[in-house]
């Protein structure tokens, strides 16, 4: 306890296998908080809060949680970019951030508790070298874990790498480059939660050890976010009563409807057929009672049928028969169709389309200038491949307009993209920028492991060397705690994601895993039963894959005609500025005069030039001028250069573009010139030349034009005069 008149911090240490260690502070700052803390590692702090309101609004069946995550520019001794120079609104890696916290928590609120709950998490210190989101499921948990809000945590989230084959808690940015597994992972003390990541074609086992691993951390998070509540007297939550129930009505509904319901559900009919039969039996039974009367029953009619009704019996149906709402065997995969080269007009095209899911998906390919640009807190530099989806209201049947861009697209956008990322060559291998947009116009099921798939072929249909094809695929998991059945299922449709105790998806190639995001909502999950659907996700994956490569067996040789073209070369790194010139002046040229886009990237001492134009000729134009200014002199070598300055001693003559060397008076002619004037050469003037030295020290070019010409006859070198401050020969004196 820290002793001060205003205020009482307590602090709880986290020691870390490797002796870092993680400290947790309260009561010190945000105290108008129902919770807040600082969560502390190195340099790094996170300042946690949570508020909850007092009571419920009306009519408000579900748990109304917003999470937001931001990093304060300050923390790292930065200004923010742009005009305003302020913090704006979330960016793409703070709304993930926020997600991963959200996904975590939801699950943990009482069913029945419906007052709005805000959690704030504020990167306000920032060690360059610590990953902040790694704590920030921690911070969120310990601020809920110090108030009086109802909550089933705590929590915490840990990331886990595999680097050198070992498993590594909470790896520095500096770590991250020779890992080839990604993961961030959820939990309680008893389960886990969550999990998200990449890998680079890991197996499914290796994956399980890493959960393992990560959640034997987590536990000790737990425990000391325990005895700290306990400490503060925080583990008796406050009193609510956010539900009036009539268990009669409940009885009711129950007996009356659940074997009407059980029939819809084992009909094996569409999606929208199959909702509008579920919507009138429950408008029928509802058309029972008055206008007066439906004002209080209606929210609790439509509560009891969804949840002890249909939910119950599309469930059960699943567990007792092994049969799915649409027919389908447990793992049995739905139709599916492809098509690439559905848009004539753009560099790859594909539409990938499986049950009632389809995504129309496209990439584009342009230069470094169109790369990605990344200006976060603590992440800067540019992203040559980006994945972006859009979900519109249409591809469900929703009559309504599309409001800007959701968390949900960054989310499952992200997790394409990060399925796809270790397949899609980058740098010399891949001189083009890369963008893949996944259009959904069909849903009912997963549309991201559709926008993996429609990727895949859109990559190949555009001439991208993808390095291997990759698939993705939805499980879901039905389970019964009191009977102990379960069942895992492929390829799950949006309602088995709505009422399945674990959604999980896989992306991956045929040699491993490349990417994952799991979400359990089931107390006690085996690692068995984890174990088996992941298994199962692996069959299927391969079944999708194979479905993919008969469309389209690899990528396509060359791209489109249309596609315009890069040539890259590599130039020495001394050579950079030449072909810059002095203030762009060279490049610029370059540019306008042959109607190309020119890039220089400066990597491991060397410079990378990309020539992007349209026309083979423009490239092979700007491609012929930039060789001439890398290419380097040779001493004996003859150029046709021109006059580019008239001196006192000389001339400078560009025997290269680019490239002055001086032509000394004395070296003209075999005859001699006592001024320049003498002879006869201007500005302008082209003349032959022959490179005879370089000066050691300062790397000057020595030219000479009266070695190409005959030597007169009889010609007698004469004594050369000694220069301003040259000393004459020492000469012994004559007799006298």
């Amino acid at each position: 306890m820290e002793e001060n008149k205003l205020y009482n911090a307590v602090r709880r240490t986290i020691t870390l296998a490797d002796g870092r260690e993680i400290t947790i502070e309260t009561g010190k700052l945000a105290k108008q908080a129902d919770g807040s803390v600082v969560v502390k590692m190195g340099d790094t702090m996170l300042l946690g809060t949570v508020v909850a309101a007092k009571d419920a609004k009306p009519d408000t069946d579900f748990m109304p949680l917003q999470v937001e995550y931001k990093e304060k520019y300050a923390s790292a001794g930065r200004y923010p970019g742009g005009f305003m120079k302020r913090e704006g609104r979330a960016n793409d890696s703070e709304v993930l951030v926020a997600r991963l916290i959200d996904r975590a928590l939801r699950p943990l609120f009482p069913a029945d508790y419906h007052a709005e709950v805000y959690v704030t998490v504020n990167l306000i210190s920032a060690d360059k070298d610590i990953q902040p989101d790694a704590l920030a499921g921690l911070a969120a948990s310990a601020a809920l874990a110090v108030s009086d809000i109802p909550f089933g945590g705590p929590i915490s989230e840990v990331r886990v790498a595999r680097l050198g084959g070992q498993f590594v808690i909470n790896p520095t940015y500096s770590q991250m480059n020779e890992v080839d597994l990604d993961i961030m992972v959820g939990g309680t003390i008893d389960n886990i939660l969550m999990v998200e990541g990449e890998m680079k074609e890991v197996s499914e086992e290796v994956m399980l050890e890493a959960i393992k691993f990560a959640h034997e951390e987590i536990k000790k998070h737990c425990a000391v976010q325990i005895e700290l509540s306990k400490e503060l007297g925080k583990e008796v939550k406050r009193t609510y009563c956010h539900e009036v129930n009539d268990e009669e009505l409940r009885r009711t509904i129950i007996s009356e409807l659940y074997d009407k319901a059980y029939a819809i559900a084992t009909s094996g009919t569409m999606k929208h057929e199959r909702e509008e039969r579920f919507n009138t039996l429950e408008a029928e039974f509802a058309a029972r009672y008055s206008e007066e009367e439906l004002v209080e029953k209606a929210p609790l009619i439509h509560k009891y049928f969804h949840d002890d009704v249909q939910k119950k019996a599309m469930r059960n149906m699943i567990l007792d028969e092994g049969k799915r709402l649409d027919g389908r065997r447990t793992d049995e995969i739905r139709p599916i169709w492809c098509e690439v080269g559905y848009l004539p007009a753009a560099h790859g095209s594909a539409i990938f389309t499986r049950g009632e899911t389809q995504s129309l998906t496209s990439v584009t390919l342009g230069t470094k200038l169109d790369e990605k640009v990344k200006d976060e807190v603590l992440v800067q530099g540019t992203e040559q491949f980006v994945l972006h989806y859009n979900f519109p209201p249409f591809s469900t049947g929703e009559a309504k307009a599309p409001r800007g861009l959701s968390r949900r697209e960054i989310g499952h956008g992200h997790l394409a993209w990060r399925a796809l990322k270790p397949m899609v060559p980058v740098g010399e291998e891949n001189p083009y920028a890369v963008r893949v947009v996944s259009d959904i116009l069909e849903s009912n099921g997963s549309s991201s492991m559709a926008t993996v798939c429609a990727g895949t072929l859109a990559l190949m249909d555009a001439g991208v060397k993808l390095k291997k094809p990759v698939s993705g695929i939805a499980m879901g998991l039905i389970s019964d705690g009191e009977t102990g059945r379960w069942a895992v299922l492929s390829d799950i449709l949006g309602d088995e994601d709505h009422l399945g105790d674990m959604d999980f998806k896989v992306t991956g190639t045929r040699d491993g895993i490349t990417a994952t995001q799991m979400d359990i909502k089931v107390d006690g999950l085996s690692y068995e039963v984890l174990a088996k659907a992941l298994e199962q996700a692996r069959v299927g994956r391969l079944h999708i894959l194979g479905k993919l490569t008969e469309c389209l067996p690899e990528p396509r040789e060359d791209y489109r005609p249309f596609v315009p073209r890069i040539v890259q070369i590599t130039i020495p790194q001394d050579m950079i500025g030449s072909v810059i010139g002095p203030g762009g002046k060279v490049i610029q040229d370059i540019q306008k005069t042959t109607g190309t886009t020119i890039t220089i990237t400066e990597a491991d001492n060397k410079g990378f030039v990309d020539i992007f134009g349209v026309d083979k000729e423009a490239l092979d134009g700007a491609l012929q001028r930039i060789k001439a200014i890398v290419v380097m002199p040779e001493v004996g070598e003859t150029y046709k250069g021109r006059i580019r300055s008239i001196v006192t001693f000389g001339a400078f003559v560009e025997i290269l573009p680019g490239k002055d060397a001086l032509l000394h008076i004395s070296e003209i002619d075999w005859k001699r010139f006592e001024t320049m004037e003498e002879s006869g050469l201007k500005e302008g003037d082209e003349i032959e030349v022959k490179l005879i030295g370089v000066d050691p020290k300062t790397g000057k070019l020595k030219l000479s034009h009266k070695v190409l010409v005959p030597k007169p006859e009889g010609y007698v070198e004469r004594e050369r005069k000694p220069r301003d401050g040259e000393r004459r020969p020492h000469r012994e004196p004559r007799d006298k």
